[in-house]
């Protein structure tokens, strides 16, 4: 019988220390800051590729992307705006060019992890070294965003598909973001009610 408490005792101690060294992943929530305008620098690494530059997102499907490196891609602009992709180069406008397509898609893909967790109150993840991982998956793949203590964009990976960017620098606007479609009919509805009082003052 000793013997038997003895190896009980034992197995006890090992599942103790077991749990104590071994770091927990525990799912938490986190402030969520990523519905707001906001501007970052980015590097961009895609299989061989890697490029450089500053994105901005304005509002809800409203972004912006410019490039200074690599060479084949530096000065040009995308902007991203519901469904359509414009890119400009030096005031000139053109389709997008074949050299950023890769990137370009690689971008709706961040574009639309980000703006899917924008719409959430809070961000639910995994805590992991001081940042909020939040997995997720697209057509093109999975994906998991990281978000760092102030609930602001770190990174964003795609590891089938050998992408990852990395963001720095990340400013909120305090300009108060564009408002959404359905925002705009309200206040256009609103305006044509004030022009229609004006007028009956008016008469």
């Amino acid at each position: 019988m000793k013997k038997l408490f003895t190896s009980v005792a034992v197995c006890i101690c090992i599942l103790v220390m077991t749990a104590c060294s071994s770091p927990m992943n525990n799912s938490t929530k986190r402030d969520n800051n990523l519905n707001n305008s906001f501007t970052a620098k980015m590097t961009v690494i895609l299989d061989k590729l890697t490029a450089e530059g500053t994105i901005t997102r304005n509002s809800d499907s409203n972004w912006e992307a410019e490039f200074e490196s690599p060479n084949t891609l530096s000065g040009v602009k995308l902007c991203f705006e519901d469904n359509t992709v414009n890119a400009s180069y030096k005031g000139l406008n053109f389709s997008v060019p074949k050299s950023a397509l890769p990137v370009k898609a690689m971008l709706t893909n961040l574009i639309s992890a980000v703006d899917t967790a924008a719409r959430e109150e809070q961000l639910h993840g995994t805590e992991s070294e001081g940042l909020l991982n939040i997995n997720g998956n697209l057509e093109s793949g999975d994906y998991t965003l990281s978000i760092d203590d102030k609930g602001l964009i770190h990174s964003f990976e795609m590891p089938n598909n050998l992408l990852k960017i990395v963001f720095t620098e990340v400013t909120v606007s305090e300009t108060p973001q564009i408002p959404q479609a359905s925002e705009l009919t309200t206040l256009s509805a609103a305006s044509e009610t004030t022009n229609t009082v004006t007028t009956l003052a008016e008469e």
